[in-house]
C-alpha cells in the first residue's frame, strides 16, 4: 500500500512538473513572437499599473482590517451587496500534553476526549 501512495505521489509530482514545463515553453513561444519594441511596450504597461495595483490592494488590506475588526466587535455576520463578513466563535484550545498527564491520575476525562479523522497536507519537497 505505501508503495503505491509513494507511486502516486511521484505522478502527482511528475503532473507537476508538466504543467509546469508546458506553462514555460507557452511563455517562451509568446516572448519569441514579441518584438523589443512590443516587450519595452509591456514593460511601460506593467510599470504604470503596478503602482495602481499597489494602491488598491493596500486599501483592500486595510478595509479588510476595519471590517473584520467591526464584525468582531458586532458580534455577528455581516451581508453586503456582493461579500459577507462571517462571524465565527474563536476556538477553543487546550493544552494537550498536560491533559494528558492530568488524565493518567484521573482517566474519567478521557471519556470527554474526541480524536478528529486524519487528514493530508501534500507539500513540496
Amino acid at each position: 500500500m505505501a508503495d503505491t501512495l509513494i507511486d502516486k505521489l511521484n505522478r502527482l509530482a511528475d503532473f507537476q512538473a508538466q504543467r509546469d514545463y508546458l506553462s514555460l515553453q507557452k511563455q517562451e513561444l509568446i516572448d519569441s513572437i514579441l518584438t523589443p519594441e512590443i516587450k519595452t511596450r509591456i514593460e511601460e504597461i506593467e510599470t504604470e499599473f503596478s503602482g495602481r495595483l499597489e494602491v488598491v490592494k493596500a486599501n483592500i488590506e486595510g478595509l479588510e482590517c476595519e471590517i473584520k475588526q467591526d464584525a468582531v466587535e458586532e458580534g455577528a455576520s455581516v451581508r453586503g451587496q456582493f461579500l459577507q463578513a462571517v462571524w465565527n466563535r474563536g476556538r477553543t484550545s487546550w493544552d494537550n500534553e498536560g491533559l494528558e498527564k492530568y488524565a493518567q491520575m484521573h482517566p474519567e476525562i478521557l471519556s470527554y476526549k474526541k480524536q478528529g479523522s486524519p487528514f493530508i497536507a501534500i507539500r513540496k519537497l
